[in-house]
């Protein structure tokens, strides 16, 4: 059972190319010994590697001995690229090229966990990453168009203009039409009925920027094995760290029973 995070364990800073190009930064976390099995972590939407709710999943999960790698999306954290250049469809290809890097690095992935639209994001790339045999989502939505309301009042302008700088958390971002148009493109839910994996849904019931009713959705398009967790007293970036404890606890269960 997963308990409090550790201390520091081993990583390695690890660089492949991305799907557009770019070089990507990622850090591998290695837990003392031989790896029960290995993890792409995949981090929210305009978030980076860093953010604590990649760093703390990456590190309980080598305490409990699996390897985990943590990346930065195109355009993102320590990643080249622009930011203005990537979609979802960017995502899911940079989450393709890192779980290659995984098995150049003899860690074939067993698992995903996706936060938010990196949750999306690796329902949607599951059918390419083959060796992952089970998946955790985190406050992803059931549909990638979801992310429009964090820019609403931006969207005239995109359309008109093309391309507009659009403030996220306080953060600027520019955001392309071609963005807007690929959200459309993406059907998660089609994606999770062809699934095939066993699927752990994390969720919290008051989460205001991805409501609950999205794990709902995504729960009940996926076919068993599944599992639904709430998880109370979770924001949306799990900030919490007894809420984090949980979803630690509840993923390293998963992940024993289903790799």
């Amino acid at each position: 059972m997963a308990g409090p995070y550790p201390g520091p364990v081993p990583t390695e800073d690890l660089t492949f190319t991305g799907s557009a190009g770019a070089r990507l930064s990622g850090v591998l976390h290695r837990p003392d010994g031989a790896a029960r099995g290995s993890v792409l972590l995949a981090h929210c939407f305009t978030c980076d590697k860093d953010l604590h709710t990649m760093t703390r999943l990456a590190r309980g999960l080598a305490d409990e001995g699996y390897a985990a790698f943590r990346f930065d999306f195109t355009g993102l954290g320590a990643s080249g690229g622009e930011f203005s250049e990537t979609t979802v469809a960017t995502n899911v290809g940079d989450l393709s090229r890192a779980a290659l890097t995984l098995v150049q690095q003899g860690h074939r992935p067993c698992a995903m966990v996706g936060h938010s639209l990196g949750g999306a994001a690796v329902l949607l790339a599951a059918h390419r990453v083959k060796t992952a045999t089970s998946i955790a989502v985190i406050a992803a939505p059931s549909d990638t168009d979801h992310v429009r309301h964090l820019f609403e009042a931006d969207l005239d302008t995109i359309r008109a203009d093309g391309c507009a700088v659009v403030r996220i958390a306080g953060r600027p971002f520019p955001v392309r039409d071609e963005f807007l148009h690929d959200l459309a493109t993406h059907r998660v839910l089609e994606r999770v009925t062809e699934l095939g994996r066993p699927l752990l849904v994390l969720h919290g019931p008051d989460d205001d920027v991805v409501p609950f009713e999205h794990a709902v959705r995504i729960f009940e398009a996926a076919a068993e094995p599944k599992r639904l967790v709430s998880l109370s007293g979770a924001d949306h970036l799990l900030s919490d760290r007894a809420v984090a404890d949980e979803a630690l606890a509840a993923i390293v269960s998963w992940f024993d029973d289903t790799t």
